[in-house]
Protein backbone atom coordinates (compact mmCIF):
# COMPACT_ATOMS: atom_id res chain seq x y z
CA UNK A 1 0.00 0.00 0.00
CA UNK A 2 1.28 3.28 -1.24
CA UNK A 3 1.95 5.26 2.24
CA UNK A 4 3.39 8.69 0.43
CA UNK A 5 1.62 12.26 0.80
CA UNK A 6 -0.43 13.21 -1.75
CA UNK A 7 1.35 15.84 -3.29
CA UNK A 8 -0.35 19.00 -4.39
CA UNK A 9 -0.40 22.40 -5.89
CA UNK A 10 -2.70 25.14 -5.26
CA UNK A 11 -3.10 27.55 -7.81
CA UNK A 12 -5.22 31.34 -7.57
CA UNK A 13 -4.67 34.48 -8.44
CA UNK A 14 -6.19 35.54 -5.09
CA UNK A 15 -3.73 35.54 -1.88
CA UNK A 16 -5.75 35.21 0.89
CA UNK A 17 -7.84 32.21 -1.39
CA UNK A 18 -4.82 30.46 -2.34
CA UNK A 19 -3.05 30.65 1.37
CA UNK A 20 -6.72 29.56 2.72
CA UNK A 21 -6.51 26.48 0.44
CA UNK A 22 -3.15 25.36 1.46
CA UNK A 23 -3.70 26.12 4.56
CA UNK A 24 -6.08 24.03 4.96
CA UNK A 25 -4.70 21.12 2.68
CA UNK A 26 -1.81 21.13 5.19
CA UNK A 27 -3.68 19.81 8.52
CA UNK A 28 -4.20 16.42 6.33
CA UNK A 29 -1.22 14.36 7.44
CA UNK A 30 -1.61 12.29 4.05
CA UNK A 31 -1.55 15.29 2.26
CA UNK A 32 1.81 17.62 1.08
CA UNK A 33 1.37 20.91 0.05
CA UNK A 34 4.33 21.05 -2.89
CA UNK A 35 3.96 24.50 -3.96
CA UNK A 36 1.37 27.32 -5.00
CA UNK A 37 1.18 29.85 -7.91
CA UNK A 38 -0.54 33.26 -8.90
CA UNK A 39 -1.65 32.16 -12.35
CA UNK A 40 -1.49 29.75 -15.34
CA UNK A 41 2.25 30.58 -16.07
CA UNK A 42 3.14 30.29 -13.13
CA UNK A 43 1.39 26.96 -12.91
CA UNK A 44 2.83 25.05 -15.40
CA UNK A 45 6.37 25.83 -14.53
CA UNK A 46 5.74 25.00 -10.52
CA UNK A 47 4.11 21.55 -11.77
CA UNK A 48 7.07 20.86 -14.04
CA UNK A 49 9.29 21.08 -10.93
CA UNK A 50 7.40 19.55 -8.65
CA UNK A 51 5.18 16.97 -10.48
CA UNK A 52 2.31 17.32 -7.95
CA UNK A 53 -0.38 14.37 -7.30
CA UNK A 54 -3.40 16.84 -7.42
CA UNK A 55 -3.72 20.59 -8.58
CA UNK A 56 -6.60 22.79 -7.52
CA UNK A 57 -7.09 25.08 -9.99
CA UNK A 58 -8.80 28.68 -9.89
CA UNK A 59 -10.33 28.46 -13.41
CA UNK A 60 -10.48 32.89 -14.21
CA UNK A 61 -7.15 34.46 -13.73
CA UNK A 62 -5.41 37.08 -15.58
CA UNK A 63 -3.09 36.17 -18.45
CA UNK A 64 -3.07 32.56 -18.56
CA UNK A 65 -6.02 31.19 -17.11
CA UNK A 66 -6.94 27.86 -15.47
CA UNK A 67 -7.90 25.85 -18.83
CA UNK A 68 -4.59 27.07 -20.87
CA UNK A 69 -3.09 26.32 -17.89
CA UNK A 70 -4.69 22.83 -17.32
CA UNK A 71 -4.05 21.91 -20.82
CA UNK A 72 -0.16 22.65 -21.12
CA UNK A 73 0.10 20.67 -17.43
CA UNK A 74 -1.22 17.73 -19.18
CA UNK A 75 0.03 17.33 -21.61
CA UNK A 76 3.73 18.46 -20.47
CA UNK A 77 3.29 15.82 -17.76
CA UNK A 78 3.00 12.81 -19.99
CA UNK A 79 0.86 9.79 -18.39
CA UNK A 80 -0.43 9.28 -15.87
CA UNK A 81 0.11 12.96 -15.41
CA UNK A 82 -1.47 15.06 -12.23
CA UNK A 83 -5.01 15.03 -11.49
CA UNK A 84 -6.75 19.00 -11.87
CA UNK A 85 -9.21 20.17 -9.77
CA UNK A 86 -10.57 23.13 -10.88
CA UNK A 87 -11.96 25.99 -8.25
CA UNK A 88 -14.60 28.10 -9.42
CA UNK A 89 -17.12 30.35 -7.93
CA UNK A 90 -20.30 29.48 -9.94
CA UNK A 91 -21.60 26.16 -10.86
CA UNK A 92 -22.81 26.60 -14.30
CA UNK A 93 -19.74 28.32 -15.73
CA UNK A 94 -19.16 28.09 -19.41
CA UNK A 95 -14.69 27.98 -18.57
CA UNK A 96 -15.46 24.92 -16.06
CA UNK A 97 -16.66 23.24 -18.83
CA UNK A 98 -13.54 24.42 -21.47
CA UNK A 99 -11.72 23.16 -18.11
CA UNK A 100 -13.39 19.71 -18.32
CA UNK A 101 -12.92 19.14 -21.93
CA UNK A 102 -9.19 20.42 -21.43
CA UNK A 103 -8.46 17.28 -19.22
CA UNK A 104 -9.73 18.36 -15.68
CA UNK A 105 -11.13 15.56 -13.43
CA UNK A 106 -13.49 17.44 -11.62
CA UNK A 107 -14.34 20.87 -10.46
CA UNK A 108 -15.09 22.07 -7.05
CA UNK A 109 -17.11 25.33 -5.65
CA UNK A 110 -14.57 28.05 -3.55
CA UNK A 111 -16.93 27.94 -0.38
CA UNK A 112 -16.77 24.19 -0.35
CA UNK A 113 -16.36 22.86 2.92
CA UNK A 114 -12.85 21.77 4.49
CA UNK A 115 -14.16 17.59 4.54
CA UNK A 116 -15.56 17.93 0.52
CA UNK A 117 -12.07 19.60 -0.28
CA UNK A 118 -9.90 17.21 1.37
CA UNK A 119 -12.54 13.94 0.33
CA UNK A 120 -12.26 15.31 -3.43
CA UNK A 121 -8.27 15.38 -3.47
CA UNK A 122 -8.38 11.96 -2.12
CA UNK A 123 -11.05 10.88 -4.78
CA UNK A 124 -9.05 12.25 -7.62
CA UNK A 125 -5.64 11.27 -6.28
CA UNK A 126 -7.23 7.46 -6.57
CA UNK A 127 -7.70 7.75 -10.40
CA UNK A 128 -11.02 8.25 -9.88
CA UNK A 129 -12.78 11.10 -11.67
CA UNK A 130 -14.75 13.20 -9.13
CA UNK A 131 -18.12 13.34 -11.16
CA UNK A 132 -20.19 14.62 -8.68
CA UNK A 133 -23.02 15.36 -8.45
CA UNK A 134 -25.84 16.34 -10.83
CA UNK A 135 -24.12 19.49 -11.34
CA UNK A 136 -21.15 18.19 -13.40
CA UNK A 137 -23.11 16.38 -15.67
CA UNK A 138 -25.93 19.16 -15.69
CA UNK A 139 -22.62 21.44 -16.49
CA UNK A 140 -21.80 19.47 -19.19
CA UNK A 141 -25.45 19.03 -20.89
CA UNK A 142 -25.77 22.58 -21.10
CA UNK A 143 -22.98 23.91 -22.80
CA UNK A 144 -22.49 20.61 -25.10
CA UNK A 145 -26.28 21.59 -26.09
CA UNK A 146 -25.10 25.33 -26.47
CA UNK A 147 -22.43 24.47 -29.17
CA UNK A 148 -21.87 22.99 -32.71
CA UNK A 149 -20.20 19.46 -31.83
CA UNK A 150 -16.43 19.03 -31.43
CA UNK A 151 -15.26 16.79 -34.73
CA UNK A 152 -12.56 15.51 -32.88
CA UNK A 153 -15.21 13.86 -30.56
CA UNK A 154 -18.02 13.17 -33.08
CA UNK A 155 -19.71 10.06 -33.84
CA UNK A 156 -16.59 8.62 -36.06
CA UNK A 157 -14.47 8.72 -32.61
CA UNK A 158 -17.25 6.05 -31.28
CA UNK A 159 -16.86 3.51 -34.10
CA UNK A 160 -14.04 2.12 -32.31
CA UNK A 161 -16.41 0.88 -29.88
CA UNK A 162 -18.40 -2.45 -29.09
CA UNK A 163 -22.60 -2.42 -28.88
CA UNK A 164 -22.01 -2.93 -25.22
CA UNK A 165 -19.32 -0.41 -24.80
CA UNK A 166 -21.25 2.05 -26.10
CA UNK A 167 -24.04 1.65 -23.97
CA UNK A 168 -21.82 1.34 -21.19
CA UNK A 169 -20.54 5.53 -22.02
CA UNK A 170 -23.93 5.94 -22.72
CA UNK A 171 -24.68 4.89 -18.81
CA UNK A 172 -21.61 6.33 -17.29
CA UNK A 173 -22.99 9.81 -19.28
CA UNK A 174 -26.34 9.10 -17.28
CA UNK A 175 -24.66 9.33 -14.34
CA UNK A 176 -24.30 5.39 -13.38
CA UNK A 177 -21.78 4.00 -10.76
CA UNK A 178 -20.17 0.72 -11.54
CA UNK A 179 -22.55 -0.77 -9.35
CA UNK A 180 -25.67 0.50 -11.10
CA UNK A 181 -24.40 -0.27 -14.23
CA UNK A 182 -23.68 -3.73 -13.27
CA UNK A 183 -26.78 -4.20 -12.36
CA UNK A 184 -28.21 -2.64 -15.43
CA UNK A 185 -27.02 -4.76 -17.37
CA UNK A 186 -26.91 -8.15 -15.51
CA UNK A 187 -22.80 -8.34 -15.64
CA UNK A 188 -20.44 -8.39 -12.86
CA UNK A 189 -19.04 -5.33 -11.43
CA UNK A 190 -15.55 -6.90 -12.44
CA UNK A 191 -17.21 -7.11 -16.41
CA UNK A 192 -18.36 -2.77 -16.04
CA UNK A 193 -14.62 -1.99 -14.74
CA UNK A 194 -12.69 -4.14 -18.05
CA UNK A 195 -15.97 -2.41 -20.36
CA UNK A 196 -14.88 1.50 -18.45
CA UNK A 197 -11.40 0.61 -19.03
CA UNK A 198 -11.39 -0.97 -22.67
CA UNK A 199 -14.12 2.41 -23.34
CA UNK A 200 -11.08 5.29 -22.02
CA UNK A 201 -8.19 3.32 -23.86
CA UNK A 202 -10.01 3.26 -27.52
CA UNK A 203 -11.10 7.20 -26.92
CA UNK A 204 -8.48 8.29 -25.44
CA UNK A 205 -9.60 9.54 -22.42
CA UNK A 206 -8.60 10.37 -19.29
CA UNK A 207 -11.16 9.45 -16.92
CA UNK A 208 -15.14 9.32 -16.52
CA UNK A 209 -15.20 12.91 -16.82
CA UNK A 210 -13.78 12.72 -19.89
CA UNK A 211 -16.01 10.23 -21.04
CA UNK A 212 -18.99 12.16 -20.53
CA UNK A 213 -18.24 14.95 -22.13
CA UNK A 214 -17.46 12.91 -24.93
CA UNK A 215 -21.04 11.23 -25.31
CA UNK A 216 -22.61 14.50 -25.09
CA UNK A 217 -20.37 16.14 -27.75
CA UNK A 218 -20.14 13.24 -30.18
CA UNK A 219 -24.06 13.14 -29.95
CA UNK A 220 -24.63 9.86 -28.37
CA UNK A 221 -26.23 11.22 -25.14
CA UNK A 222 -28.54 14.30 -26.18
CA UNK A 223 -28.69 17.45 -23.38
CA UNK A 224 -31.47 17.32 -21.35
CA UNK A 225 -31.49 13.50 -21.30
CA UNK A 226 -32.97 12.50 -18.05
CA UNK A 227 -32.40 9.00 -15.59
CA UNK A 228 -31.04 7.67 -13.09
CA UNK A 229 -27.55 9.86 -13.48
CA UNK A 230 -30.08 12.81 -12.06
CA UNK A 231 -28.57 11.54 -8.45
CA UNK A 232 -24.98 11.76 -7.36
CA UNK A 233 -22.89 8.85 -7.91
CA UNK A 234 -22.18 6.48 -5.10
Amino acid sequence: MNTDPIRIVVVDDHEVVRAGFAGLLATQRDFAVVGTASDGGEAVAVCAEQRPDVVLMDVRMPGVDGIEATGRILADAGEPGPRVLILTTFDLDEHVYDALAAGASGFLLKDVTAERLFDAVRVVASGEALLAPTVTRRLIGEFARMRPRQAARGAGALAALTPRETEVLRLIAAGLSNPEIARSLSVTEETVKTHVSRVLAKLGLRDRTQAVVAAYESGLVVPGFGGPGDRADD
